[in-house]
């Protein structure tokens, strides 16, 4: 199992993006929705998955897109981002969802009778876990299993140019989740060792 690190690294996002790119991110993604671009495909996934009214994580939820069309189709939706220009964003474009600041490798969150918070699904998309500090992938995985109900299932998605498979696969292994289900794309097209993206579907053991 992996071993817990007192005090993480702080992720890539944080330390090795130039100043002004959060406010970009978001403006091109504001940019896309004007012009009527899909945004979604993630979100229609997840929610094909669950059942309605289900708890979902969107965990690296960025500018808000996936989080809040589920809130939309009727889920309970929590996001948590490390950067609160982009947390700040996604409240302002979409409102809903509980959005909050949070590193993915502290993650800890917490119902009022200091319970730890469960949720049906967790999704991490956009490449969130290229962009967690090197080495704490399977810190990270363990933090979002550790919020998984009985019976839920983390969704994972990234190019395997900016994350490899294989080092996805040395991290998930020292980790309590197995793998249910690998695609190479979002909208359910089969695994193929040349694929250039990676959406795995993970379970506990």
């Amino acid at each position: 199992m992996v071993e817990v690190m007192s005090t993480p690294p702080p992720p890539r996002w944080i330390t090795d993006t130039e100043p002004g790119h959060s406010e970009w991110y978001v403006e091109r993604f504001r940019s896309m929705a004007a012009d009527g671009a899909d945004l979604f495909g993630e979100a229609r996934f997840i929610d094909a998955m669950v059942g309605r009214s289900s708890r979902i994580l969107d965990a690296g939820c960025g500018p808000g897109r996936v989080g809040g069309y589920l809130h939309s189709a009727g889920h309970e939706v929590v996001g948590v981002d490390v950067d609160p220009v982009l947390i700040e964003a996604a409240s302002a474009d979409y409102p809903g969802p509980d959005w909050q600041v949070h590193d993915l490798a502290t993650l800890d969150l917490r119902n009022d009778d200091g319970s730890r918070r469960e949720f049906d699904a967790i999704v991490c998309a956009g490449n969130v876990l290229a962009f967690v500090a090197a080495d704490t992938e399977a810190l990270v995985l363990t933090r979002l299993a550790e919020h998984l109900a009985d019976g839920g299932f983390l969704a994972v998605g990234f190019h395997v140019a900016k994350l490899p498979v294989a080092t996805f696969d040395a991290a998930l292994a020292d980790t309590d989740l197995t793998l249910d289900l690998r695609l190479s794309t979002w909208d359910v097209r089969p695994w193929h060792d040349d694929a250039d993206f990676a959406v795995s579907i993970l379970r506990r053991a």
